[in-house]
C-alpha cells in the first residue's frame, strides 16, 4: 500500500483537488487497494474549512467525484506514514522540509518533479483560475500514478 499526501498552503484549493483527482485516477485504474490518498496543509489558516467553492465547481465541471473534505495541517505522524508528500510550489517544499521529522524530508517532492521540470501548481486562491489548477494537476497526476505503480 502506497501512502500519498498532497499538500498546499491551506488545504482548500490545490491539494484537495489533487487528492480527489488522484483518487479518481486510481479508481479508474482499479488500483484502490494499493493506495491511501489524502491531502493536508502546511499552515493552520483553513483548518476545518471545506474546499474552496471554485475548486468544487471545477471538479464538478470535469466530473471528478467530490468527497467530503475539511482542511487539516500535516503532522509528524502523517510524514512518518507517507511514502511521498507532494507539495505544489517552492514555499510548500521549504515549509514541508522544515516541518518534516528527522528522516522524512526525502519524502517531500514538488508536483512537477515527476515530469523532470521545474514548474509549480499555481495557487488559484488569489486569481480564481481553478481551470488552470485542474489542467496543471491533470498534467502531473497520471505521471505520479505511473511512477508509484512501478
Amino acid at each position: 500500500m502506497k501512502t500519498v499526501i498532497f499538500v498546499c498552503l491551506g488545504n482548500i484549493c490545490r491539494s484537495p483537488m489533487a487528492e480527489m483527482m488522484f483518487k479518481d485516477l486510481v479508481k479508474q485504474a482499479n488500483l484502490e487497494d494499493q493506495f491511501e490518498i489524502s491531502s493536508m496543509a502546511t499552515s493552520t489558516y483553513e483548518i476545518g474549512n471545506p474546499p474552496h467553492p471554485g475548486a468544487i465547481a471545477e471538479l464538478n465541471k470535469r466530473e471528478v467525484p467530490v468527497i467530503e473534505h475539511f482542511g487539516a495541517q500535516i503532522s509528524d505522524e502523517d510524514f512518518k506514514r507517507a511514502d511521498v508528500v507532494i507539495g505544489m510550489d517552492e514555499q510548500n517544499i521549504i515549509d514541508l522540509k522544515n516541518m518534516a521529522p528527522a528522516g522524512c524530508s526525502d519524502k517531500v517532492k514538488m508536483a512537477y518533479d515527476v515530469l523532470g521540470v521545474h514548474k509549480v501548481i499555481q495557487d488559484p486562491w488569489y486569481d480564481h483560475k481553478f481551470d488552470r489548477t485542474y489542467s496543471e494537476l491533470a498534467e502531473v497526476l497520471p505521471a505520479w500514478l505511473k511512477e508509484l505503480t512501478k
